[in-house]
């Protein structure tokens, strides 16, 4: 028993470390994977600390590789700017890569809620169904009907999610927040 309890913790520690490394298909590692979760959190909780008016408001936070998406419903104008603020003020949050698209307004139904769930999962489906697109690149997250694509993409692929995106019925819009990968850098 005492042998087995080792080459346990070993196994596990090396199945864990394997799954640190990006690969072709997937170039992100488990490590980023879960920075990104807990980024989430995080900013989600700051935001609603800075302010009680949080407290009714719908939000929603996604993050990928540093891109923070900031979707859902608060009550007033001040709310929405202050908490592109307040994320875009984070360590590991770069202001320039925050995209704000709160909207002023009482959160939406449960029923709209479910029906986005149901569109970010149609669509997810066709981009890990489609051969032209990078299906595991790209995070998909759907708000009253909207579509929202993140990831690390170049600008073909970026364009083939979205045409991929459009044949998903319920979509009524898609909105890109990519970082491209095939840009040439600046001197």
């Amino acid at each position: 028993m005492k042998t087995i309890w080792p080459a346990t913790v070993l196994l596990t520690g090396l199945l864990l470390l394997s799954g640190c490394a990006g690969t072709q298909e997937r170039p992100r590692s488990t490590g980023a994977w879960i920075d990104d979760n807990i980024l989430e959190v995080t900013i989600e909780r700051e935001i609603r600390a800075s302010d009680a008016a949080y407290k009714g408001a719908h939000l929603v936070i996604a993050v990928y590789d540093g891109l923070v998406l900031l979707l859902g419903q608060v009550p007033s104008e001040q709310l929405r700017t202050q908490a592109a603020v307040v994320a875009g003020s984070l360590y590991k949050v770069d202001a320039e890569k925050v995209h704000n698209h709160l909207s002023v307004g009482g959160p939406i139904s449960m029923l709209a809620r479910t029906n986005d769930g149901l569109l970010t999962t149609k669509v997810k489906t066709r981009l890990l169904a489609a051969e032209t697109v990078k299906g595991l690149r790209i995070k998909v997250i759907s708000e009253n009907g909207v579509v929202y694509l993140l990831g690390a993409v170049t600008r073909e692929q970026a364009e083939a999610s979205v045409v991929e995106a459009q044949k998903a019925f319920g979509v009524q819009k898609i909105v890109k927040v990519f970082q491209y990968t095939d840009l040439q850098p600046t001197l």
